[in-house]
């Protein structure tokens, strides 16, 4: 009868200087099923090794988990020469000579019970606007700027929330996350259309084959270190400041990019209203089954949840949850991110200085220590 095997890892030896290459046993483990769940050896072995040939033989082990996350496929893209820029591309179209790219779609992200709308918009700007992720688009509305009779509207920007190679994965697209902007009369509750948010609105309301003007790409703040692929990334998001973590997120985990192979630890708190606001939700889901060594999700949903004092879930209550946790991180150089309407600061700040004192630490020096050694990355709105 053959000795049950761990549950948690399958040894397999390996001949030293060998090519990896095992002898296929004519003896098959068979799947082992614990917990729901269905535990395959990774390999076969060889049992007909004898002791002498045990003795130069290095065991090598692999978890489970480990051999499910090799598994998983991942999205060739191109074009690869997008990886061999030094430097991030900065500005190359300016307000004056904005260019000029294709709506492709519009698509509504959140659900019926979310406060507000949230459009996912893909734009083809056919390889001519690359960017870095992290990296931002200018977007200038059609119509003539009230304030500047005569003139353009001013340049909005907005996050990129797709990687260099786009959600097609061609290089000739980018993606923007747009929350409409829409005012209500305090006195009436009624929506003032003549306040609406000019930009927002455009671009929701846009359809396949509008054009749109657009500048950039700008920003070097948010761009994703790739110098150790082992790193830990902690990225810290309100509503629509997802974006450009949803690019992170896309690059380390869902395409194959031979000069970038993650084997790190990435980390996203997402803050919104409630379970319908949640934004990609389904993608981060799937990062978190296939790479469950690699990836921690952690949500905060004001008006669904409640933090230990009984008051509403905002993603400072999440990090002090994990405090401990996040710090001994950053101390072991961790990058730190944030991104959303800029109101999040203040309470993410009050919540981090609280947590240094309670470990008798100066949080001004603890903060100046962190963007010394550029950890810190902050882009709020």
């Amino acid at each position: 009868m053959m000795a049950p095997l761990a549950l948690s890892q399958v040894a397999v030896t390996v001949p030293v200087g060998s090519d990896l290459t095992l002898r296929r046993s004519a003896f098959k483990a068979p799947n082992v099923n614990f917990c729901n769940k269905s535990w395959a050896p990774v390999f076969t072995l060889d049992l007909k090794a004898n002791n002498s040939c045990l003795r130069s033989r290095q065991v090598v082990c692999m978890s489970v988990q480990q051999a499910q996350q090799a598994s998983v496929p991942k999205i060739t893209v191109s074009p690869l020469e997008l990886e061999d820029a030094k430097e991030p591309p900065l500005n190359l179209y300016k307000p004056k000579e904005p260019y000029t790219a294709t709506i492709v779609s519009v698509e509504r992200l959140v659900g019926p019970k979310a406060p507000g709308e949230t459009c996912h918009i893909v734009i083809e700007h056919g390889g001519n606007v690359p960017y870095w992720e992290g990296q931002s688009y200018g977007v200038i509305p059609p119509g003539e700027n009230p304030k500047k009779p005569g003139a353009p509207h001013n340049v909005r920007l907005y996050s990129i929330a797709s990687t260099r190679y786009g959600d097609s994965f061609d290089g000739k697209t980018a993606s923007l996350c747009v929350r409409r902007a829409v005012y209500y009369d305090p006195e009436t509750g009624k929506e003032d259309p003549s306040k609406n948010g000019i930009c927002s609105n455009f671009l929701c309301n846009s359809k396949p084959g509008d054009k749109v003007q657009i500048t950039g790409p700008s920003g070097k703040i948010m761009l994703l270190p790739e110098d150790d692929p082992n790193a830990t990334h902690i990225m810290i998001a309100t509503g629509t400041g997802v974006a450009p973590f949803r690019g992170y997120l896309r690059r380390m985990f869902m395409e194959s990019v031979p000069t970038f192979k993650f084997g790190g630890l990435a980390w996203l708190f997402l803050g919104v209203a409630n379970s319908d606001s949640l934004l990609y939700d389904d993608e981060f889901s799937k990062y978190l089954k296939d790479h469950p060594n690699n990836f921690r999700y952690d949500r905060a949903l004001s008006r669904e949840q409640k933090n230990k004092n009984g008051g509403k879930m905002y993603v400072q209550d999440k990090i002090e949850e994990y405090s401990d946790e996040i710090f001994k991180l950053l101390d072991n150089g961790a990058h730190i991110y944030f991104c959303g309407l800029k109101g999040m600061m203040p309470g993410i700040q009050d919540t981090l200085k609280r947590v240094a004192e309670q470990r008798g630490e100066s949080w001004e020096e603890k903060l100046s220590q962190l963007k010394k050694n550029k950890q810190w990355h902050v882009e709020v709105y």
